[in-house]
């Protein structure tokens, strides 16, 4: 249930309305100021609420029920974009187009390091690498693990550029917090691994939440319910293709998908189209296309040299390509109200 409050209405009539409401029926109550009006969202069991009642409030000005079983994530509750701030002042979401690109795993200092130079002096923002890698193979490379995260902060140190890697496990909650990686991502596979997102739920730090295999839309929202209903507000949606019956690309782009989670939801939206087609020619189209449906960043594999890559080498970018794209996306994001 959704409660909006008249512009009039005092801080301490709002703290003792809310608390009234919890005594009264059992429920939360999360409330968002914006610029226009004050909302109070009811988690919890809202059913035996009369609305009537509610209404009948002198500082109520609307009622509504919310019909979607995601309420945090719901934009009804929170009318305004959210936008995810990081120590450093970078900010995901609003008007600016994120840039967050680096190999698929972290092989060695030398690579890790030259290629977070490249990609910062092309305009990436932030670093990706994968330090523990999911493989559907158990004889594939599984990433250089904690010694991965060491090669990421060294490149961080030289760089200053936030590192963005995949977390798989909650006994390595605490290893990560210690590296200070800047946002946790949680892959695709992993995404209705709801111990693991209840966990995340208690930390501050941002986690990237990425789609599933083959998750509808509302499920990847109540992903990120549980991760906002522990206390962590700092998601940010990753859409990264879906399996249908093609078989040309790795994945299919729900290029749709970013919209739809752009109206009915305040979270951010990334996408990545390396995983997307998971061939290389293709990851600059499908990022323009990411751009024009209103994404607030994207996710690119860049690799120094893909064919020797220990893992996703055909997906990947070189950073002469790179170079081009991120300066197509500079001169095309005006076009669409952001800006790189």
């Amino acid at each position: 249930m959704i409660i909006v409050l008249k512009p009039d209405c005092t801080e301490e009539q709002r703290k003792s309305f809310a608390a009234e409401l919890e005594d009264t029926y059992g429920v939360s109550v999360n409330t968002w100021v914006g610029t226009q009006s004050t909302v109070l969202g009811l988690i919890g069991d809202t059913s035996c609420i009369d609305m009537d009642s509610i209404s009948a409030n002198e500082i109520v000005e609307t009622v509504k029920r919310v019909q979607e079983p995601y309420k945090m994530a719901n934009r009804k509750f929170h009318p305004d974009d959210t936008i995810v701030k990081l120590p450093n002042g970078l900010q995901i979401g609003g008007k600016h187009l994120t840039l967050i690109a680096g190999p698929c795993s972290v092989e060695s200092e030398e690579q890790i390091t030259e290629v977070a130079g490249r990609v910062q002096k092309a305009g990436a923002q932030m670093l990706r690498g994968g330090a523990f890698k999911p493989r559907t193979s158990p004889y594939s490379f599984q990433g250089l693990k904690a010694d991965g995260l060491k090669l990421l902060n060294i490149a961080k140190e030289k760089t200053g550029m936030p590192i963005v890697t995949e977390l798989m496990s909650v006994r390595q909650i605490d290893l990560f917090l210690k590296s200070g990686v800047d946002i946790i991502q949680v892959g695709a596979r992993n995404m209705q691994n709801f111990d693991l997102l209840r966990e995340l739920g208690h930390l501050k730090t941002p986690i990237l939440l990425k789609r599933g295999l083959s998750a509808t839309i509302e499920e990847l929202l109540m992903s990120a319910e549980y991760i906002m209903a522990g206390g962590n507000e700092n998601v940010i949606l990753c859409e990264r293709g879906i399996r249908t019956y093609e078989p040309y690309t790795r994945n299919t782009l729900d290029i749709s998908a970013v919209p739809i989670l752009k109206k009915i939801s305040h979270l951010p939206v990334i996408v990545d189209p390396s995983h997307a087609g998971g061939i290389s020619w293709l990851v600059e189209p499908l990022a323009m296309a990411a751009l024009a449906a209103g994404a607030d960043g994207l996710m690119i594999e860049v690799h120094n040299n893909p064919k020797k890559a220990l893992s996703d080498g055909a997906q990947s970018l070189t950073p002469d390509q790179f170079d081009h794209l991120a300066s197509r996306l500079r001169k095309a994001a005006p076009l669409f109200g952001k800006t790189l």
